[in-house]
């Protein structure tokens, strides 16, 4: 099936100026000196923080490069969405910004912040599945005194831009750990792509962090483990739990592997940051598994219900340099969920504010050739993800994680880009399952969990 069309929403470049004063002010307030922040808000979506330098001369105005390319909040619409807004007309869709001064420099995103002035850039997403767009590019009047055109108003620079970001949808067909099937969804069509087994490793596998690779197996029952005692381990702990991935044909095509055991931390029973329990993710090349990715979890200190997570990609020659690039850190909350995001967006290409200038509206867009099919082994004509590849930028993932005690049925959502086979797709899946299944192993350990993800041996349980 051909990916889902989804549309981003990119605002940056900004910049402030603000009118010679010729009179001393008595606030404390004074704008051209005091840090500024705004606050970027549309439509059913939390409001994104970002602050703005200040251009102190008309030689720094007149000079793009000091604050152009920088991105500043994004936002992403599945076709579903947008086909609501131009339902609706769309004349009310615009992106908002608030402009606050912070005298004191620590009150970014809070409501101690002295307001500015606020601007809407409307929106028009007729279209925007298939062609780039700039919005908006250049400065525009905020404050009270915007409407006169004699330079005595603040004026704020941004760009909006919207950008066609076609993703491939996958759906777990139940929790990562009853070993469900996984769907390649469009709309409201669903297609089996993936099988899930999860297992347990057996105690002489757990060594699998310190290997570059693993024989890969015939069946998915190898990875299973052998009914063994272990007398020296303690029931708190959890471990050896793995899920592999494979294509419709049997074979296994990824795997998230525990490969550091989820032990609380001493007088706790919680897993702590300093010792966090981990995943490979690994991906079969060349008759063995090769790790691609590690995913740490741990929860949080104090008393957020908070899971904390990190995600490093493995260099290629990880063998040799053991060097990894991290992609991905932040927090979930482990009552409510959230998501997992991997987006290396950090510029947004557009035209100079010069008149001179010119703009490619192309640079970003995907020409060419059509993004795949997303069936048998070719999805696409992207590039696999690898620390390498990371200057292409843009959306590469993201994944659904419920709360826990909450029925989990991952939705995956990867970047065409990212994507050139059944195992770069499979990669993402794996990942996927590790980062839900770390809820639950993030658990604290007064707490009992369900019978999947307890491993029953004759004198050993996890």
């Amino acid at each position: 099936m051909d990916p889902c069309p989804f549309v981003r929403i990119l605002v940056g470049n900004l910049a402030l100026k603000f009118p010679v004063s010729t009179k001393p002010s008595s606030s404390r307030i004074h704008p051209s000196t005091s840090p500024c922040f705004c606050k970027i808000k549309l439509k059913n979506f939390h409001h994104q923080v970002a602050t703005i330098p200040l251009i102190q001369s008309l030689e720094d105005s007149s000079s793009s490069n000091s604050f152009q390319k920088s991105l500043a909040a994004c936002f992403s619409l599945s076709k579903s969405q947008i086909d609501k807004i131009i339902s609706r007309g769309g004349s009310s869709y615009k992106v908002s910004i608030e402009v606050y001064a912070d005298p004191d420099g620590s009150s970014c995103g809070l409501a101690s912040g002295k307001l500015l002035g606020r601007v809407s850039v409307p929106l028009d997403l007729r279209g925007a599945e298939s062609r780039p767009s700039v919005v908006h590019n250049g400065w525009i009047a905020i404050g009270q005194n915007k409407s006169k055109k004699n330079g005595s108003s603040a004026q704020l620079c941004l760009t909006v831009r919207t950008e066609p970001d076609p993703r491939f949808v996958f759906q777990f067909g139940g929790e990562p750990e009853c070993s469900p099937q996984v769907f390649q969804v469009q709309g409201r069509v669903k297609q089996a792509v993936f099988t899930c087994k999860f297992g347990f490793r057996n105690s002489s596998d757990r060594n699998l962090g310190s290997r570059s690779s693993l024989p890969e197996s015939n069946t998915s029952r190898n990875w299973l483990p052998s009914l063994k005692t272990d007398k020296d381990q303690s029931s708190k702990e959890r471990k050896g739990w793995s899920i592999t991935i494979h294509d419709l044909s049997g074979s296994p095509v990824a795997m998230a592997s525990m490969v550091t055991p989820f032990v609380p931390s001493p007088g706790s029973d919680r897993v702590s940051r300093s010792n966090p329990g981990a995943w490979l993710i690994l991906r079969p090349e060349c008759g063995t598994w090769k790790p691609w990715g590690r995913l740490e979890g741990w929860r949080e200190p104090g008393f957020t219900d908070a899971l904390g997570y990190r995600f490093d990609l493995f260099n290629d020659n990880i063998a040799a340099t053991g060097t990894t690039t991290t992609v991905a850190s932040s927090t979930l909350s482990t009552k409510l969920g959230g998501k997992l995001t991997m987006d290396m967006t950090t510029n947004i290409p557009t035209p100079s504010i010069s008149p001179q200038s010119s703009c490619d509206l192309g640079s970003r867009s995907r020409s060419g050739s059509r993004p795949g099919s997303g069936s048998g082994s070719d999805f696409g004509l992207g590039v696999s993800l690898s620390p390498q590849s990371l200057h292409r930028g843009g959306f590469v993932m993201s994944s659904t994680v419920e709360g826990v005690g909450k029925c989990s049925k991952p939705e995956v959502e990867v970047g065409v880009q990212h994507v050139k086979c059944t195992e770069d797709a499979a990669a993402f899946v794996a990942l996927a399952a590790a980062m839900d299944l770390s809820m639950d192993a993030c658990r604290p350990f007064s707490q009992k969990l369900r019978k999947e993800l307890r491993q029953q041996t004759q004198n050993f349980v996890v």
